[in-house]
């Protein structure tokens, strides 16, 4: 369903028309916290081309990392479904948790009690300062989503994810759906 106004826990999904960006062309995104100083989110469909334990040597865990966003992108970023697991973990909403400890998220990987629908790794996450989310809403760069999926976002995020969601969404929005990432391929 879509909303007018963005809260934390909500989807932003990249407009269609936003194309020439290389940093949200065609993402979908979870606000992690939205407020009057500004905004955090991740990219929740773009998987980058290696795995946890490429960027921590103490770990041997193949869980992919994904590319959260432009900002900081040498910093790692987790949210989960695990709070009973990993202590200091913010919720962030639906059963949804951002962060937390990390030693915790190590000794749980080397036991083998994570799995990936528990938990999804970010280089990286995307930021918007005061009233710029609101900008690019008014602009139309994004559509506002709630998250239906709840705790289960973790696993359903894939690479399709926005072309799912357009299809959902209809009209012209399902024309898009079938269209080049580049559209100097069409």
């Amino acid at each position: 369903m879509i909303i007018t106004q963005p809260k934390k826990g909500t989807l932003l999904i990249a407009e269609p028309s936003i194309t020439g960006d290389i940093s949200f062309n065609r993402s979908v995104i979870l606000l992690a916290d939205y407020n009057k100083e500004g905004s955090v989110g991740f990219i929740l469909n773009k998987p980058l081309s290696f795995e946890l334990r490429d960027l921590i040597p103490q770990t041997n865990s193949d869980f992919k990392v994904h590319n959260g966003g432009p900002v900081e992108q040498d910093n790692l970023y987790f949210i989960h479904q695990v709070p009973h697991l990993i202590p200091e973990s913010v919720e962030i909403s639906n059963g949804v948790f951002w962060g937390g400890n990390f030693e915790s998220v190590l000794e749980l990987l080397a036991a083998g009690s994570l799995e990936s629908s528990d938990i999804r790794f970010f280089l990286g996450y995307s930021g918007w300062g005061s009233d710029q989310l609101e900008n690019e809403l008014q602009s139309r760069a994004w559509i506002v989503l709630e998250n239906i999926y709840k705790s289960d976002l973790i696993e359903k995020c894939q690479e399709t994810f926005w072309k799912e969601k357009m299809i959902e969404l209809g009209g012209d929005y399902s024309l898009w759906s079938n269209s080049p990432a580049d559209p100097s391929y069409n």
